[in-house]
């Protein structure tokens, strides 16, 4: 907690500086420049610095700002004027592909750590070239990349029209993984975070089951009467990752705190929304049903 006050006493008296000598804009510019060198070459994990896409965290915000002005304007616009695509066999093949992906990394969490090596009280992140520390810190990598491969549940439900299915909850939690999961490899490849990882690989394997089954056709609808335990099982993964989390706030294992803390809210936010889209969903649809018999 105190080199956490140092540091921001650091960025306060450079500001000050800067802004007295230069102005306020390039003293700013100046300073930001500065900490963030200062974080990626003194904080960030050295094993990661040639990873590709690690060296810098623009290429994934741009790739972010290019899904989210597809998704938002210019997908919507390009099919205004025309009939959805049908994707069924593409869509088959995608959710095959995202289930055994999601079933490898799930396998891989498990063999990297949490299957007998973790604790699952409080676990640090292992920097060591260690075989077992690397095998996370790869899978890291990969688990990175996975979301944004993820990228294509939008683009799929603008290609098909499907613009009801791009909501708010959708939106966020497609921008912003990306993003979170970039900063987890590049500082913290590895530890106590990574459960989440692991309860979300896990989630996905039957997500992306059922997704693959709803693809293939209305003869297998009898077969997806699960959906709403699905809705369920991502309300428990956040609850699950929140106390898991908030662990760390009480034993003291080396791990971040203010990660776990901004964990605890990430899993607040989203048990939020998924509550709200579980609400909307199947509750008020259960009411209508009453009101019609």
């Amino acid at each position: 907690m105190l080199s956490v006050f140092l540091f921001l006493l650091a960025m306060l008296s450079r500001m000050y500086q800067n802004t007295t000598t230069g102005g306020m804009a390039a003293g700013l510019v100046r300073m930001a420049l500065e900490e963030y060198t200062y974080l990626v070459d003194s904080v960030s994990d050295p094993r990661v610095e040639n990873w590709p896409l690690l060296e810098s965290p623009f290429p994934t915000v741009l790739m972010v700002a290019i899904y989210l002005y597809f998704v938002m304007f210019l997908g919507p616009k390009l099919m205004e004027n025309r009939k959805p695509f049908k994707l069924n066999s593409v869509l088959v093949v995608y959710n095959a592909v995202q289930t055994l992906f999601s079933l490898i990394m799930f396998s891989e969490h498990l063999m990297s750590g949490w299957l007998l090596d973790y604790s699952y009280r409080c676990q640090p992140v292992d920097y060591s070239h260690n075989p077992t520390a690397l095998r996370m810190a790869n899978l890291c990598w990969w688990y990175y990349i996975s979301k944004l491969t993820e990228f294509m549940d939008t683009i799929f439900f603008v290609l098909r029209k499907k613009d009801n299915q791009i909501t708010l909850l959708h939106l966020y939690h497609h921008s912003l993984t990306p993003l979170e999961t970039w900063v987890c490899v590049k500082f913290l490849a590895g530890g106590h975070g990574t459960f989440s990882n692991l309860v979300n690989n896990l989630v996905h394997i039957i997500m992306y089951t059922y997704y693959m089954l709803s693809a293939m056709g209305p003869q297998y609808q009898k077969y997806l009467w699960w959906k709403q335990h699905l809705t369920t099982l991502q309300l428990a993964q956040f609850t699950l990752v929140f106390f898991h989390s908030a662990q760390v706030l009480i034993f003291d294992c080396g791990y971040p705190k203010l990660i776990a803390a901004f964990l605890l809210v990430h899993s607040i936010i989203f048990f939020g929304l998924f509550f709200d889209f579980y609400q909307k969903a199947y509750s008020r649809s259960k009411a209508n049903q009453k009101k019609l018999e």
